[in-house]
């Protein structure tokens, strides 16, 4: 459809006359429009990206992805883990881990979280986050416990202190009542993801924690998945288990915090978004501003012998080359302002942290060209209708006058 000559009329028609700066003002600003939405969409989606990637280290680094467990919710604890467990566990081996709410006393302060048992690793994801004590010296029997700064902070302890554990879950009756389990532990870590998992979650040795939560020798609560991608879950959840076993993840705890992190950046995209739609109107008015003015030229163009697609291929040219300029010039300059954002507001004097920090920055290439391609998608439609008017312009109704 787009003959060469076309082509040639076409970029000729977009760059204009000398002598006709408002046609040239008005392509220009199409341009433009586009320019500064795609920019704008790539570089909050990089922003938000980084967030959202941030949130998954931090958050989801720590706790549980995935635990399948026993329907009873005792698990037998076995030296390797089951065949089918081992298999959906893509970025580790299985480990067993014992998991139950939590009341942890200081001599000053009380406070509830939740409690986790785990069997210490290299690599643990919580190993990157610590900030005092070493995972390698949590053992078996010395009833040690790792807590996050916040929580710590709270509940004014340090290491070495003291700290009381009473699972209410685990409670018995006695003559003076229902007494829930409890234990001193020993603080001997303290760690910081830089979310709110600081305040809420405590660690200690599987083998502690079940004798705490008075589980028989040899048992669990389930064993513990590790995902390269946390968000698997979604999928994994869906497959079928072998009967007697059931399966949690990290959406109970975290599910709504990641989906209103996904809206957000889902309305983002749609606001910024509409900027690029605004500057494909612009394609339009500009296109049917040129269609008029050019109705004498493309009857001229028709008694030599163009045809309507032909004529129909020369606008869509012009209104297209406005889209993809503008589309793969924001593209670009969203990724250099996108890579230099905090640089750009450190200089401006600009603080969002009051503690220090940086916008989290995580560039996806394959939005990035899925939001350059919708651009362009956007600037053709854009020149359909203007194309279609000029394509039946009759030859003789436009040169009567001429």
């Amino acid at each position: 459809m787009f003959h060469p000559v076309s082509t040639f009329i076409g970029l000729r028609y977009l760059r204009g006359r000398s002598g006709d700066r408002f046609s040239r003002f008005v392509s220009f600003m199409s341009t433009a429009g586009i320019t500064i939405g795609v920019m704008s969409l790539v570089t909050v989606l990089s922003v938000m990206n980084g967030f959202e990637a941030q949130l998954k280290g931090r958050i989801l680094g720590v706790l549980p992805q995935a635990i399948i467990s026993q329907d009873s919710g005792n698990t037998a604890l076995q030296a390797t883990p089951p065949d089918f467990i081992s298999q959906m566990s893509n970025a580790g081996t299985p480990e067993p881990v014992v998991q139950s709410e939590a009341i942890i006393q200081s001599p000053s302060q009380l406070s509830a979280g939740l409690l986790l048992g785990i069997q210490p690793s290299q690599h643990d994801p919580l190993e990157t986050h610590l900030i005092a004590g070493q995972l390698s010296n949590l053992k078996a029997g010395e009833y040690q416990l790792f807590l996050g700064h916040t929580l710590a902070r709270s509940i004014n302890v340090s290491l070495g202190d003291k700290v009381r554990l009473m699972v209410t879950s685990a409670s018995q009756f006695t003559p003076l009542g229902r007494i829930p389990s409890q234990r001193l532990f020993t603080v001997a870590g303290i760690y910081n993801t830089g979310s709110d998992v600081d305040g809420q979650l405590m660690l200690t040795h599987v083998q502690d924690a079940a004798k705490l939560m008075r589980m028989k020798n040899g048992q669990v609560t389930g064993w513990r998945l590790f995902f390269n991608d946390p968000f698997v879950v979604s999928d994994l959840s869906n497959e079928p288990l072998p009967d007697g076993w059931t399966w949690q993840d990290w959406r109970d705890q975290r599910g709504e915090l990641f989906q209103a992190v996904r809206m957000e950046k889902n309305m983002m995209g749609l606001m910024l978004g509409l900027i690029i739609g605004v500057a494909a109107f612009n394609i339009i008015s500009a296109l049917i501003m040129v269609v008029m003015e050019k109705q004498s030229e493309v009857a001229i163009l028709k008694t030599q012998g163009m045809t309507d697609r032909q004529v129909l291929a020369i606008f869509m040219v012009q209104g297209a080359s406005s889209g993809v300029i503008g589309a793969l010039i924001g593209g670009g300059l969203g990724i250099v302002l996108a890579n230099n954002l905090n640089q750009l507001l450190e200089s401006m004097g600009v603080v969002l942290f009051s503690v220090g920090g940086e916008l989290p920055i995580m560039i996806n290439p394959i939005q990035i060209a899925i939001v350059i391609a919708l651009a362009i998608a956007l600037s053709l439609a854009a020149t359909l209708f203007p194309s279609y008017r000029a394509s039946t312009v009759k030859p003789a109704e436009a040169l009567r006058y001429e």
